[in-house]
């Protein structure tokens, strides 16, 4: 095992990972996402004539396992309850199928490239895989923007679980492949042994011994599944469902974040680098390109017929707006059977990947977007709203602190104490939230940085006079002080910030005061420290030199 993982390494895989660096920072010179350059660099390897080896593959491939095992470990079944989870994955599927198909048909009766050797079966089988999203790209792009945990991130993460599910139950049937009558007893026994796995968690520490524990469970739940004849990827999302929930939990998430970035660059690559293009192949590649609008606005449209605020559908369906890689996989069977020709692989490697670029530009501007036709799209709301999205009441509060993490918890504690029942807070994370109100804590669920946020709050007998920011990202805490002040807010803003430039850039912004967490820190804790000191001199006071 050992000799045949080192001999997949390829000499000359590292030239690549270099080319992908300087294209990613040129991506993000023009602000768009890093992963849009290394899509962009496997693009000109491809055109040099440059192959993936075997290194590139595996990385690919781990790069997807951690992503899906670190998805696990934010996973809620309640996520998949809602009809605006499973109801919009399960009818969206089956219209883009269904219109799909039936647009490639067109294109094959018209004699169009490619299509015109098609028939239904293969089209539908077509349809199908291009109505999936890409659950690699997604998760990248919610990460990027730090909204994982608000509603719209955890409702396209949901529909794309939904998605993962039909994914391996096609896979499945695809490849006469049932499970093995041990798949039953593995998966009885894994849930049987999630006490055991939570109490090594705790005990793994916070170093590298975490990371570790972590890579363990997702490879060798990834393995286990494959042992027992299913799909790997959904064994290493299961095991990280198992510890959703555990206090270590996010701190794990953390610790595997950047191993999993680096390792997802493989993925990218290897997505620019799926075939050689012949010229044949792009007018096929701009229609797909061209009916992303019809997928993507079928997303929002469904969104909102299940009682989803404007905002929120549109910027679900912003990050699905793009193709996944499992149509790779869909073509790649079909034309081992000999039911697609083997080009429809180029052709949809290519289309996955332009879907990529179109939608990383479109979700670097998703608040301008909604901004900018903010009202056109509000008349597709309904009259009713989902649970926690009913209007905003601050009542007497005069200090609202948002962002309930350890930096807003400690602040909401401190002015509790001086201000008592006038101090309210607003977190996007529901568990927080149920938290805190546990605890006797006056918190609200919402989303700061959301403008349909501050559209619902009561202006009768408003009072608050001081809203501290103390939201995990620059980017949250921005566009909250911007929002407040658009809205019309005249009092007082705090803001936490982590780099020097961060605090130039909010107080040029409207904050007023900004609290710089890492400098902070030092000088509360010399402060402690001083003031056990002088306890311990009987209370002459320490003087320095």
């Amino acid at each position: 095992m050992t000799e045949s993982l080192f001999a997949s390494i390829d000499y000359r895989d590292p030239v690549w990972i270099a080319v992908a660096f300087a294209f990613g920072y040129l991506a993000s010179v023009v602000r768009l996402p890093a992963m849009v350059g290394f899509l962009m660099a496997g693009f000109a390897l491809n055109g040099l004539g440059a192959e993936g080896g075997a290194f590139l593959n595996e990385m690919a491939d781990l790069g997807v396992t951690l992503l899906l095992f670190s998805i696990g470990l934010k996973l809620r079944l309640r996520q998949f309850a809602g009809a605006e989870v499973w109801g919009v994955a399960s009818v969206h599927l089956l219209v883009t199928t269904g219109l799909f198909a039936a647009l490639l048909m067109l294109f094959a009766f018209a004699g169009l490239g490619a299509a015109g050797a098609l028939d239904w079966p293969v089209a539908i089988l077509l349809g199908f895989a291009l109505s999936f999203s890409s659950t690699v790209f997604a998760v990248k792009l919610l990460e990027e923007k730090d909204d994982m945990a608000a509603w719209y991130g955890r409702i396209a993460v949901g529909i794309l679980i939904i998605q993962d599910i039909a994914a391996v139950i096609f896979l499945g049937i695809s490849t006469a492949k049932v499970p093995s009558p041990l798949a039953a007893i593995v998966i009885v026994g894994i849930i049987a042994g999630r006490p055991l796995l939570l109490r090594l968690l705790e005990r793994a520490g916070h170093g590298e011994l975490l990371v570790l524990f972590g890579l363990v469970l997702a490879l060798g739940g990834a393995g286990l599944f494959e042992l027992v004849d299913m799909k790997g990827d959904l064994g290493a999302l299961i095991f990280g469902a198992l510890l959703a929930g555990h206090a270590k939990a996010n701190e794990l998430f953390k610790a595997l974040l950047n191993l999993k970035d680096l390792l997802l660059v493989g993925f990218f690559l290897s997505i620019g680098m799926a075939g050689v293009p012949e010229l044949s192949m792009l007018p096929m590649v701009a229609i797909l390109a061209l009916l992303l609008p019809i997928k993507t606005g079928l997303y929002f449209w469904l969104l909102t017929r299940f009682r989803a605020r404007a905002r929120a559908a549109t910027l679900a369906a912003q990050v699905l707006s793009n193709y996944s890689e499992f149509g790779l996989i869909v073509c790649t069977i079909a034309a081992a059977n000999g039911w697609l020709s083997p080009d429809w692989i180029v052709i949809i490697a290519l289309s996955v990947a332009v879907s990529f670029v179109v939608a990383a530009a479109l979700n670097a501007r998703a608040d301008e977007n909604y901004a900018t036709l903010r009202a056109r799209l509000r008349r597709f709301e309904t009259g009713q709203r989902l649970a926690g999205d009913e209007p905003v009441v601050f009542g007497d509060a005069r200090v609202l602190v948002c962002g309930m993490g350890r930096v807003g918890g400690g602040a909401y504690e401190a002015l509790a104490g001086d201000f008592g029942s006038s101090v309210v807070a607003v977190d996007l994370n529901e568990e927080t939230v149920a938290r805190h109100l546990a605890a006797g804590r006056n918190v609200r669920f919402g989303n700061i940085t959301n403008p349909d946020f501050w559209a619902r709050i009561d202006r009768d007998g408003f009072r608050l006079e001081w809203i501290l920011l103390a939201m995990p990202t620059l980017h949250a805490n921005l566009t909250a002080a911007r929002l407040a002040r658009a809205w019309g807010f005249s009092g007082k803003i705090g803001a936490s910030a982590k780099f020097p430039d961060e605090v130039e850039t909010l107080e040029a912004n409207g904050v007023d005061v900004v609290f710089n967490i890492y400098a902070e820190a030092g000088r509360g804790f010399a402060t402690h420290a001083r003031s056990l000191f002088d306890g311990d001199t009987g209370g002459d006071t320490i003087r320095p030199g």
